[in-house]
């Protein structure tokens, strides 16, 4: 197992539930827009979140979240830093989030 990239965003009150709707398509069709510079090829592993549903009172204002893998730590930092679908999708966010948690881990380490 590579990589995973954990996301949990919390959108501002106030953004229209469409929106919201339409931001989480987005990022969905990530995994199909992200093509790795080097194989031309889609390189996100598996990508799969939705709205928070927990009963537990927990969220401290966390709306959605979402889990990445990742082949590679080089691939996460590609994302990150170089992607242009990722750099303009979250250019595409800054209106409507009002916080962004994220944690990246390599399981069992």
């Amino acid at each position: 197992m590579g990589v995973i990239h954990i996301v949990l965003l919390e959108f501002k009150p106030n953004t229209d539930p469409e929106k919201i709707q339409d931001a989480c398509q987005s990022l969905f069709a990530l995994k199909d827009k992200c093509i790795h510079p080097t194989t031309n090829e889609p390189y996100l592993k598996s990508l799969v979140g939705g709205r928070d549903i927990s009963t537990e009172g927990r969220q401290r204002g966390i709306t959605h979240a979402f889990v990445y893998e990742f082949d590679t730590e080089e691939d996460r930092k590609y994302y990150l830093e170089k992607d242009p679908e990722h750099r303009s999708f979250v250019q595409g966010l800054r209106n409507v989030i009002a916080c962004v948690q994220v944690v990246d881990f390599v399981p069992g380490a």
